[in-house]
């Protein structure tokens, strides 16, 4: 059984809890991880999330997120579930933190994550996209100034963690 690492609001660790606990009513803090990929052409690889999904399925999101398992390394985790999910890895680096709670829209339960943010940048060919249909329904890139229209016009469209990480990318100087 998977489990995620309970944490303080400022992302120190303070134990392990089996995932659907977590997730459960309004949700216990835990850490987790969101990874954004560029092209050189500074378009970012989307994801929409499968419909099976216990929490936010079917909705689009940045390229993958998962939880953190107990001793794990983020940058080491985010890499490996990049190749997981979307058949391909590149360097990352780490460039925010935030906290945030969110209920699902089906009330299937609750996000409350300490989330941490990572950038790759592809500055060779793209990659050889293979989704993983266990978790990912479809994929796209998409400019910011793209993507910032389409959220405008359809917010609900959208994972709620993926517009408070992307606002965060663009105010980091080291993340552009």
């Amino acid at each position: 059984m998977r489990h995620v690492v309970l944490c303080t609001e400022n992302g120190t660790p303070t134990g392990t809890m089996d995932i659907a606990s977590a997730h459960s009513a309004k949700g216990l803090l835990h850490r987790a991880f969101s990874v954004f990929v560029f092209r050189s052409d500074r378009k970012e690889l989307l994801i929409q999330r499968r419909n099976g999904e216990k929490l936010f399925g079917n909705l689009w999101a940045n390229t993958c997120c998962s939880h953190l398992q107990k001793g794990e390394n983020v940058t080491e985790a985010a890499q490996e579930r990049l190749q997981e999910e979307c058949g391909f890895s590149c360097p990352l680096r780490i460039v925010a933190s935030f906290v945030y709670r969110a209920p699902d829209p089906k009330g299937r339960g609750a996000e409350y994550e300490y989330d941490t943010i990572l950038v790759g940048d592809l500055t060779g060919p793209n990659p050889n996209l293979n989704p993983n249909p266990e978790e990912v329904a479809e994929l796209k890139w998409i400019s910011i100034q793209a993507l910032t229209k389409e959220m405008a016009k359809h917010p609900h469209a959208y994972a709620p963690w993926f517009l408070i990480a992307l606002h965060a990318i663009l105010r980091n100087p080291d993340a552009q």
